[in-house]
């Protein structure tokens, strides 16, 4: 994908260069950091160029928590957390903070580069178009969202929940569906998640959060009443 920035934060040199060469063999143009502070340096020095941050989160100096705070501070640029963790706590703190998606290593290269790509077709994909919905203004180029006029801060994540839910309208979808649609097939993971992101959309929104309805045993509907 030419022209698209990726800055790789991780301590290890070696898996820096390993992510570096799968990355360059599809186009992309490589930044590197070695530790949380010379990420927000060379993020700092690069931001407006930047199209996605793979992110490690056990780094010195700043861990990859600190860094994704003072990143989501200022930028909704998609953020990828590469973690040895996988614990669902610590994936569930992270999607709060505004991490767009996690890797666990060991990972397969191929299927990083895969995860990068799409995550960056659904970011940039989007047809010139804004929609209203009860106050609730979607700029699909631009991917924000205002409410009564004022915009507000989304992760990609909860920019495309929030879109997949408005543009289905008045029909209950279900969780495993949601998962299908929004998270599509780089994520199996338990359907708490999705609760996690409709409670943070829903104060979001203030007032026209009461749009989502829960749909007990089912899911969620968006419907404006």
């Amino acid at each position: 994908m030419e022209n698209n920035v990726v800055l790789v934060v991780d301590d290890e040199a070696r898996m820096r260069k390993l992510i570096k060469d799968f990355l360059k063999v599809k186009g992309f143009s490589i930044l590197e950091a070695e530790d949380g502070e010379k990420a927000i340096e060379v993020f700092e020095k690069n931001k407006s160029k930047i199209s996605l941050i793979l992110l490690d989160v056990m780094m010195p100096k700043l861990d990859g928590w600190s860094v994704l705070r003072q990143i989501r501070q200022e930028s909704k640029v998609p953020i990828i957390m590469l973690t040895a963790r996988g614990e669902e706590q610590d994936e569930l703190f992270g999607f709060e903070l505004g991490v767009d998606e996690y890797i666990s290593k060991p990972f397969s290269p191929k299927i990083l580069v895969a995860r990068v790509e799409a995550i960056l077709n659904r970011a940039q994909g989007f047809k010139k178009e804004i929609k209203n919905f009860g106050g609730i203004e979607i700029d699909k180029d631009g991917r924000t969202v205002k409410v009564d006029e004022k915009q507000i801060e989304l992760s990609l994540r909860e920019y495309e929940l929030l879109t997949y839910l408005v543009e289905n309208e008045n029909i209950a979808l279900s969780r495993d569906k949601i998962l299908n649609n929004v998270w599509n097939y780089d994520y199996y993971g338990d359907s708490r998640t999705i609760d996690s992101h409709i409670k943070k959309i829903r104060h979001k929104l203030g007032k026209k959060g009461k749009y989502i309805k829960t749909i007990r045993g089912i899911g969620y509907k968006f419907e404006i009443k």
